[in-house]
């Protein structure tokens, strides 16, 4: 997968920009606050939809404006994809060849991305909510079925926190708390069931990178950590019913509370290293060992699902690797992805990756090359 031609119009600090893509390596150098995150930003946003930055939308359109759009046009093993992503005060509408996508599910995956950045690293130290928006992002852009029933499920759960919360000071109906719950307990089996999928294919690739990154010496697994007592051996029917007594048995309890207390918005992700939990005992070295494995793996998971090796967006991470982590990520990718780098400098990027590069210039808003 390529993008061959990205355009922005009045997106963040680019009134107008067009740029045209044809090496495999894409290197953006700048001084900070230049607008170079600015443009991975957009090819992230134009395959998914939303940033990896900021939840508000209207943060991405220009000061002052009243719209923003973005333009690629893709190139995949199938053919050219052309998408227009347009974000307004109203929304967002999004095109493929042309044609409007009446839910942006539907628009998404038509390109895919997986984005590097230094946050990335707080992968495995950080709060389980980075770790579920990493598992959902990721899963979203292979599995429209996996985003609709998340979709669903987000609905379900801000309806049920808000009768909760009218329980919680005796108001509301409990017959509609047990309809809500039933609605609920459907789409969290479908959603952890899918994760606890995608969990399994995502070891396959990470352990073997991992392996070979740490010369060898260490053995990675990524454990699904659900909040109910549900596990992987589980069908379906087996989840719901496991759902169906943690509901009942903390219902008061989540009526004194005023929130829903378990379930997929509440599950998190464990990184083992030769048994031992990486984010409790591992080192700073072995953490980014980890998230570096992890961005390596979800690439191979992508291709092994779509036939297409994803777009590689590296958002000022390179400096943050040590040379080894860094050469093994360049080498990894090299032939085979698409890969956009910012830098404030390009001494510390591997020289063979720049022999092949096109290195572009950013500068309070334009980019020369």
């Amino acid at each position: 997968m390529n993008l061959k031609q990205l355009s922005l119009k009045q997106f963040r600090n680019y009134k107008s920009v067009e740029l045209s893509f044809d090496q495999q390596v894409n290197v953006f150098i700048g001084e900070n606050a230049q607008g170079k995150t600015n443009i991975i930003e957009a090819i992230y946003v134009l395959a998914l939809a939303k940033s990896h930055r900021t939840s508000k939308d209207k943060e991405l359109i220009g000061w002052g404006e009243e719209f923003a759009r973005i333009h690629g046009k893709m190139e995949r093993r199938s053919g050219q994809v052309d998408l227009e992503l347009i974000l307004s005060t109203k929304g967002k509408k999004g095109k493929v060849n042309g044609l409007e996508q009446k839910k942006l599910s539907e628009y998404i995956g038509a390109a895919n991305v997986v984005m590097f950045a230094p946050e990335d690293l707080n992968l495995v130290k950080g709060s389980p909510q980075v770790r579920r928006r990493f598992l959902d992002m990721e899963m979203g852009q292979i599995s429209r079925v996996y985003l609709h029933h998340l979709g669903l499920y987000q609905k379900v759960l801000q309806q049920r926190n808000h009768l909760l919360k009218s329980l919680q000071i005796g108001k509301g109906a409990k017959e509609m708390l047990d309809i809500l719950t039933d609605q609920m307990i459907v789409l969290a089996a479908e959603v952890t069931k899918r994760r606890f999928g995608f969990i399994k294919q995502l070891q396959k690739w990470a352990e073997q990178i991992h392996h070979d990154i740490s010369r060898g010496k260490e053995e990675l697994e990524i454990r699904y950590l659900p909040s109910s007592n549900v596990s992987d051996e589980m069908d379906l029917s087996k989840i719901k019913e496991e759902f169906y007594r943690t509901y009942e048995k903390q219902k008061t309890r989540e009526i004194q509370r005023g929130v829903t207390l378990f379930g997929t918005h509440r599950d998190d992700l464990g990184f083992f290293i030769n048994g031992r939990d990486v984010q409790t005992f591992g080192s700073q070295g072995q953490q980014r060992t980890t998230a570096l494995a992890l961005k390596l793996a979800e690439i191979e998971l992508i291709y092994s699902e779509i036939g297409d090796y994803p777009i590689l967006l590296l958002d000022d991470v390179l400096s943050e690797l040590d040379d080894y982590r860094q050469s093994h990520l360049l080498q990894t990718i090299q032939d085979r992805v698409q890969t956009f780098v910012t830098t404030t400098n390009i001494s510390g990027i591997d020289q063979r990756t720049l022999d092949q590069a096109k290195i572009w210039n950013v500068s309070e808003g334009t980019i020369a090359h």
